[in-house]
C-alpha cells in the first residue's frame, strides 16, 4: 500500500507511536513533517513527500494504524499531537477518523472540533505525563 510493504508499515507505525507518546508525555505537538524526519531517523527508509497527494495520503494512512494500535489503550487517538506545520489545530483526516470511530458527530460545528482535539491533547498528555 502506497508504494511500502506491511513490514515498512509495521515499522513506521510503532516507531510513531513511540514518538507520538514522547510527545504526549511532553505536551508538545508535532508536525507531519517533523514526524516524517524522525521516522526517517528511526527507522530509515523514505520519508513523506506532503507536495504529492499520495504521500499526503500515505501519512493518513500511518496515524491511523497508530491510533488503531494505541486507542484500545488509551481510549484516546494519539494523531492528536500532529498539526500541519505552522498551524494550531488538527488536520481534517484527524475529525474524519474520529468521525469514523463515533467519537465525534458527523456534523459536528468548527467549535465542537477544537473542543473534542483539545480534550484529547489535554486527556492524553495526563495520561502519558503520570509517573
Amino acid at each position: 500500500m502506497y508504494g511500502r510493504s506491511d513490514e515498512e508499515w509495521d515499522e513506521l507505525a510503532e516507531a510513531g507511536l513511540e514518538f507520538l507518546i514522547e510527545r504526549a508525555r511532553l505536551n508538545r505537538p508535532t508536525s507531519y513533517t517533523e514526524l516524517s524526519a524522525t521516522l526517517v531517523r528511526r527507522v530509515g527508509g523514505r520519508g513523506f513527500d506532503f507536495s504529492r497527494a499520495d504521500e499526503r495520503a500515505a501519512m493518513g494512512h500511518l496515524l491511523w494504524l497508530i491510533v488503531q494500535r494505541n486507542h484500545p489503550e488509551s481510549g484516546l487517538m494519539l494523531s492528536a499531537f500532529v498539526h500541519y506545520l505552522n498551524t494550531n489545530d488538527a488536520g481534517p483526516g484527524f475529525y474524519g477518523l474520529a468521525q469514523e470511530m463515533g467519537l465525534l458527530p458527523a456534523k459536528a460545528s468548527a467549535g465542537a472540533k477544537m473542543d473534542f482535539w483539545v480534550d484529547q491533547l489535554n486527556r492524553l498528555h495526563a495520561l502519558y505525563s503520570r509517573p
